[in-house]
Order: C-alpha cells, then structure tokens, then sequence
C-alpha cells in the first residue's frame, strides 16, 4: 500500500431543517473546492434561537481529502 497524507479542514454547515441537511451543505460546498473528499465527520451541532424557536441548525464537519504537492 502506497502511504498517503490527508489534510482536515473544520467547516460549518447550516440549514433551516435539519442537522443532516447542515451537514450534507457543508460537504457538498467543499467538494466545489476540493478534490478526493474522503471522510466527513460531524464533531458538533448547534441550534440557532430567535424569539424562543429554532430558525436553523448548525453542523460543525471535519472534512479529510488527500493532501498533494
């Protein structure tokens, strides 16, 4: 097996219906920027309040891809 370096980077997704969707926004934002994505991982959720109901959810994602000279 040939050794390999990933970079990860954090990036916050938002979305007025779910956790899930937050997420998916932030890993389909950075696939417009990086190549070969290779693991996303959720490490924080987050609500956004605004006069006492729930107007967003945020997802905090750790996105790996393979890091190239």
């Amino acid at each position: 097996m040939t050794e390999s370096v990933y970079k990860v980077i954090e990036l916050v997704g938002t979305s007025t219906e779910s956790w899930e969707k937050a997420a998916a926004a932030a890993v389909e934002r950075a696939s417009k920027q990086l190549r070969d994505l290779r693991v996303a991982e959720v490490s924080q959720q987050d609500l956004i309040i605004e006069s006492g109901k729930v107007t967003a959810y945020r997802s905090k994602v750790k996105v790996s891809f393979k890091y190239e000279d």
